[in-house]
């Protein structure tokens, strides 16, 4: 198996492409930044800064940051399919979990998957 710290940057750069592409699509802005990194042969895991609605910044400044998750939340619970079939489709791999969070104070969004593990470099069954 490739060592993680060697995963292509092509890559990692085109899940970061797309998943801003896919907040622009899903929330009417994306970050302004995005970063994926390897955590893990089987964790991936990408930060996104900048990534709150105008209006979403008003209800942080309001003291609201946890509506700001909620919805963020059923948001992201609702496109979660979106999310998972653009990794997929760029890693080649199967993800087992998907989990988003936003920190709203810090206006970032973590979009984290798990993939099944591989053995050898051959996808393991999700029922192993």
């Amino acid at each position: 198996m490739a060592d993680i710290n060697e995963a292509p940057v092509a890559a990692l750069t085109a899940i970061s492409n797309a998943l801003v592409a896919l907040h622009k699509q899903q929330f009417g802005r994306g970050p302004t930044r995005a970063r994926t990194n390897y955590a893990g042969p089987d964790t991936l895991v990408c930060v996104l800064e900048d990534a709150l609605l105008p209006a979403e910044v008003a209800m942080v400044e309001m003291g609201e940051p946890h509506r700001v998750q909620e919805s963020r939340l059923f948001f992201q619970t609702a496109t979660a399919g979106r999310f998972i079939d653009a990794v997929e489709e760029i890693t080649g791999r199967s993800v087992h979990a998907f989990s988003s969070a936003t920190d709203p104070i810090a206006a970032v969004v973590f979009e984290v998957y798990l993939f099944h593990a591989q053995t050898d470099g051959r996808r393991v069954p999700s029922d192993a």
